[in-house]
């Protein structure tokens, strides 16, 4: 491999000479061999947005020429266009702040402007760094980043499986089930009616995740160092939210107190705490599917889902319920995501928090596995939903609990003498209603009406 030499304020470094980074970014390569996962692209994305916005506000105040803030605008074009992914090598397991990681950027734009001016034109720090410091830039690009990945790329998978569920409540709204509380019999419903609360979950998730995201549009940009917003000029915090904003079509706001933007991660965590909400019910929903599909002869079998693979290497014709499974793991690990989040989150010391890389790894994994994860769930599994329509019968017309219908009219003891005889005779709710000479056939036909249990306010 070819080297060149960069310098920096620690003296000289060799740098692979077809890379564009330099010599702080080199360092923490060589000095943080941990691991083998890597700050997220899009996270090093947020920060280019970051840079490009910067740069526009730095010129339109008059402490950058045109010359220069055009450089580094195209630079950030090419790496938003993922031409320069491969100079952005550095590890997760770094400086709390991501100071390294934003000074990756910094040099790969200058010396990537300054290969394509033929001439030293732009200087990481003086320039590309310009009226800002790593405390208030990553903290911004956290922002950005998480709002982004949120709306661009999980609400869609959330509303895919939303629109699914919705379809199969009201294609199965006239099945009439068993219900089942403390996994227990209980008084039936509508498979549809079922599936309905799934729908609703993804739905109240999606708007309770989207409103958090109100939390994050503030950002820390011009806080510089501590909070102070020391070397940068005035306005600059409010021009340089105004480009972000233009930028991703998002509104971003200068946060209203800079000192806790740079130490507080509260609103990244609340953001999280929605998305673990989402997991939570995702993993409800998983263990009813996978626990309707049970059998398919010794399980509830209620319902029938796709097979997709062979699922035992010594069963033959054995076949799981593999989609459940796998969404379930995504779940536990963003609950597991949400732990480490909420730790770093709680180790803010003095005017800054130093656990911001593990904060937005954990919180990008967590987008990217629930987002992966419902569109998986949704094509190989939840499409394909069916109902076994003649063990739903069977079940239904074995439950005991249909005797809640008689309540109103022999009162609740009398239904439970009908329902505790036929459990210990093996009998059914109609043969010892007529034998215990509480109703007779006619009676108890009359009142027994499962619809009615199910839709008890729907018109005749």
């Amino acid at each position: 491999m070819q080297y060149r030499i960069e310098k920096d304020t620690m003296g000289e470094v060799k740098v692979p000479a077809d890379k564009y980074w330099g010599a702080q970014t080199q360092r923490s390569k060589d000095n943080f061999r941990i691991g083998t996962e890597k700050m997220p692209i899009k996270s090093i994305y947020a920060l280019t947005i970051l840079k490009k916005a910067v740069a526009m506000a730095n010129y339109e105040l008059g402490v950058m020429s045109k010359e220069k803030a055009d450089m580094i605008k195209t630079v950030c074009d090419e790496i938003l266009d993922g031409k320069l992914d491969d100079n952005f090598p550095l590890a997760v397991w770094q400086t709390g702040s991501a100071t390294q990681s934003n000074m990756n950027v910094n040099e790969v734009i200058a010396n990537r402007g300054n290969h394509i001016a033929g001439e030293n034109l732009l200087h990481p720090n003086d320039d590309v760094n310009k009226a800002q410091s790593s405390n208030d830039t990553f903290p911004t690009a956290l922002h950005i980043c998480a709002l982004l990945a949120v709306k661009d790329t999980l609400i869609p998978a959330m509303e895919k499986l939303q629109a699914t569920f919705e379809h199969l409540a009201e294609e199965y709204k006239d099945i009439l089930k068993v219900g089942r509380t403390h996994l227990q019999d209980a008084t039936p419903l509508s498979l549809g009616q079922e599936i309905s609360a799934w729908a609703d979950m993804i739905k109240t998730d999606k708007e309770n995740i989207i409103s958090s995201l109100d939390f994050i549009r503030p950002v820390a940009i011009g806080a510089t160092a501590v909070g102070t917003g020391l070397n940068a000029p005035k306005g600059f915090d409010e021009l340089a939210a105004k480009y972000i904003s233009e930028l991703t079509g998002e509104n971003f706001t200068p946060a209203r107190n800079k000192f806790q933007s740079l130490t507080s991660k509260s609103p990244i965590t609340f953001v999280h705490a929605g998305l673990k909400a989402l997991a939570a019910d995702l993993l409800k929903i998983v263990n009813d599917v996978r626990f309707l599909a049970s059998g398919p002869r010794s399980g509830i079998g209620e319902i029938i889902i796709p097979e997709n693979e062979p699922g035992s290497s010594i069963m033959p014709g054995k076949v799981n319920p593999t989609q459940c499974e796998a969404l379930s793991m995504v779940a536990l690990q963003v609950m597991a995501n949400d732990t480490a989040i909420t730790f770093g989150a709680s180790q803010g010391n003095f005017q800054l928090n130093v656990y911001m890389p593990l904060i937005i790894y954990n919180f990008m994994q967590s987008v990217t596995l629930l987002s992966d994860g419902m569109v998986s769930f949704n094509d190989n599994c939840a499409v394909g939903i069916k109902p076994n329509v003649d063990v739903i019968n069977e079940n239904l017309t074995k439950s005991l609990m249909l005797v809640t219908a008689l309540n109103p009219v022999i009162g609740y003891e009398n239904a439970a003498k009908i329902a505790k005889t036929a459990h210990k005779n093996g009998t059914t709710l109609k043969e010892e209603a007529i034998n215990l000479g509480i109703l007779t056939e006619e009676e108890f036909n009359k009142n027994m009406d499962i619809r009615k249990m199910v839709y008890p306010h729907e018109e005749a």
